[in-house]
């Protein structure tokens, strides 16, 4: 039989695709590594809805451009379905879960905090919390400044700096990048042309890949017009999106830069029980942002902050990707990365110095985070287990 003869695989319905992002955005626990492993697992493997290459084309692109992983990764695979409209209504798809959860629990939080019982929950929680971030801030200390003496010297600048101050120096964070950037890769005078070339669009007509751009911003637009907080929130959260080098945890010191020293929309205890939010949840660690959202302005304020923290995340996929592709060993982008990425990666451990203060208020608290310390690192423990788990103990133990 003639080879060419044989009928083309049918694609796959983009339906499934936006049905498999609202499943996997509900029961995906496990942070983002564990994330994007069930999609590769699910999507490349078991059912052949993407090619390997494409799949890890953007695995390296959600390493590289400011956000979190799984959410840049299905955003990717949204992008090569159906341009950049696919890439929203996947996104749409994998937050929305997430961002049900955290409103929900935000409105019973806003009403009961300051009940005994909603106390005593989150004093368990808040040293668990801090044991998860030290963790993740390790991690990401040993991923970026390998053995690059420079890199860890960035680190401990910014480290210093966030933990003396109690803010985080944003400018560091993009000088660091320019500063490895001109030791590693001087850019020449010529720069590569940026092309940006969409997925073949299917068959049938289809709304102007520009409108899907501007989506976002439109729906910042309405509430972010009545000015005020919903502005400022709008803003604070744009400007913060832009900036997550590293990991989901690496948006903690920016957050409560903002939220609590800046703006003073929260306090410490408040900001620790909106990130352990953003832990037990499934989805991205960023959703942590509608939490704060909804305790500042309410489910306005959630819808604005939220869009707010993955409009750049979007961006950084829809406009970039192609171009990403063609040159992703770029000497240039991949220097600016590493400083930028190690400097995230102080300013996390800074941030653990000013949370724990807040979290470990006595011998207590002290043994939660010990305990959760030593269980994270000896054994491979999923982190909503080991927050729900201090929760527990916080009811058994706080008076």
């Amino acid at each position: 039989m003639n080879p060419e003869a044989l009928p083309e695989q049918e694609p796959v319905p983009f339906r499934r695709f936006v049905f498999y992002f609202l499943r996997l955005g509900t029961i995906g626990f496990g942070g983002p590594i564990a994330t994007v492993g069930y999609m590769q697992r699910d999507l490349v493997e078991q059912r052949g809805w993407i090619d390997r290459k494409d799949f890890l084309d953007g695995v390296a692109l959600g390493q590289t451009m400011p956000g979190p992983l799984a959410a840049q990764v299905a955003m990717w695979i949204g992008y090569l379905q159906r341009g950049a409209w696919g890439a929203f209504a996947v996104a749409a798809a994998f937050i929305a879960p997430s961002f049900a959860i955290v409103v929900a629990v935000g409105a019973l939080y806003a009403e009961f905090s300051g009940l005994g019982i909603v106390q005593a929950l989150f004093y368990g929680i808040a040293p668990a919390v801090m044991a998860i971030i030290t963790i993740a801030a390790y991690k990401l200390l040993k991923l970026t400044d390998r053995r690059d003496w420079r890199l860890w010297a960035i680190s401990g600048v910014v480290f210093a700096v966030t933990a003396l101050t109690g803010s985080e120096p944003i400018p560091l964070i993009l000088g660091a990048g320019l500063a490895i950037l001109l030791l590693d890769a001087r850019p020449k005078l010529r720069w590569p042309r940026l092309r940006h070339r969409a997925p073949k669009p299917p068959a049938g007509p289809e709304p102007p890949a520009s409108q899907a751009l501007l989506l976002p911003l439109a729906l910042l637009a309405a509430p972010v017009a009545a000015g005020g907080t919903l502005l400022a929130l709008g803003l604070f959260f744009l400007q913060t999106g832009a900036l997550v080098f590293g990991s989901g945890l690496a948006i903690v010191p920016l957050l409560r830069d903002g939220v609590v020293a800046q703006h003073h929309w929260l306090d410490q205890g408040q900001f620790l029980d909106a990130v352990a939010m953003g832990l037990i949840t499934p989805g991205p660690v960023v959703i942590t942002a509608g939490f704060i959202g909804y305790l500042v302005a309410g489910f306005p304020g959630a819808v604005v902050a939220t869009v707010g923290i993955f409009t750049p995340i979007y961006l950084a996929v829809v406009l970039p990707g192609r171009w990403f592709i063609r040159h992703r060993d770029n000497k240039q982008v991949k220097a600016f990365v590493a400083g930028a990425t190690a400097a995230a990666a102080g300013a996390l451990s800074g941030a653990v110095v000013i949370l724990t203060r807040e979290a470990v208020t006595d011998w207590t608290t002290a043994a939660i985070a010990l305990a959760s310390l030593g269980l994270l690192w000896r054994f491979k423990i999923n982190e909503p287990y080991i927050v729900l788990a201090a929760g527990l103990i916080g009811l058994l133990l706080h008076r």
